[in-house]
């Protein structure tokens, strides 16, 4: 599952779970996120701002096929596995409109490895910071022989502004280190190992707090930043004029 942590106007979301745990993106464990930034949101002021990290040596390893898998057998049906992965994609949805409208910056401190749709949510925040020590990103769909959700390559094309980037991401389901995750512009720094990703998450952190910007302004011009995603997700433009002149 996840906690939400808050430190003054720092917001700590930890994926937690020992070495054993994948954080795998389940009904339950989108559910605990969404509920943990539904929180972060309600008590969101001017300069607030979001970190997440994991537990473990994952950071998520993408959908949970394994319980879409438990699903379908104790109903006797493969069918009933495919519409559980379809609702998971579904559910998944919300997780990105959550970071996409969430008053305030959001940085993911990646210290293990983040798979399919755990690189999405990675993807999801404002920044990312990794470690090159024992993580890559991976985008595992077209080796296990599943297509992309269109939210998902709408991210990507709105994240990823090189032609090449991508279709090694997507048609070479390239694993990707750290350092090439920098080049590649998925990726804001690379560390030597987890900690230090986390401390220069924090660090990015407090220079973010200091800014004191208005977060529904924050938010309203990261959703104009990516419109075919936003329209994809069903999200409105909103506009905000400031309250003195």
């Amino acid at each position: 599952m996840c906690t939400l942590e808050k430190r003054r106007n720092l917001f700590i979301l930890t994926l937690t779970g020992d070495n054993k745990y994948e954080h795998r993106l389940n009904p339950a464990l989108i559910s605990s996120i969404r509920s943990a930034l539904a929180e972060a949101r309600s008590q969101a002021v001017a300069g607030s701002v979001l970190i997440t990290v994991a537990q473990g040596r994952f950071f998520s390893n993408g959908f949970d096929l394994r319980y879409a898998q438990s699903v379908g057998a104790k109903s006797g049906s493969i069918q009933a596995s495919l519409d559980e992965v379809i609702r998971m994609v579904n559910l998944f949805k919300g997780v990105v409109s959550d970071f996409l409208t969430l008053p305030m910056p959001t940085v993911a401190a990646v210290g293990g490895h983040a798979a399919a749709a755990g690189l999405m949510l990675a993807m999801s925040h404002d920044y990312i910071t990794m470690t090159s020590s024992r993580s890559v990103m991976y985008m595992s769909e077209l080796d296990i022989g599943m297509t992309l959700p269109d939210y998902f390559t709408a991210l990507i094309r709105a994240k990823i502004g090189s032609a090449s980037a991508r279709r090694n991401l997507m048609l070479r389901a390239a694993k990707v280190k750290a350092d090439e995750a920098v080049k590649m512009g998925i990726v804001d720094s690379a560390h030597a190992s987890p900690e230090e990703a986390v401390e220069a998450a924090m660090r990015l952190c407090d220079d973010l707090t200091k800014k004191k910007w208005n977060g529904k302004v924050y938010a309203e011009i990261r959703k104009a930043s990516y419109p075919e995603l936003c329209g994809l997700l069903g999200l409105k433009d909103e506009e905000i004029l400031p309250s003195k002149l």
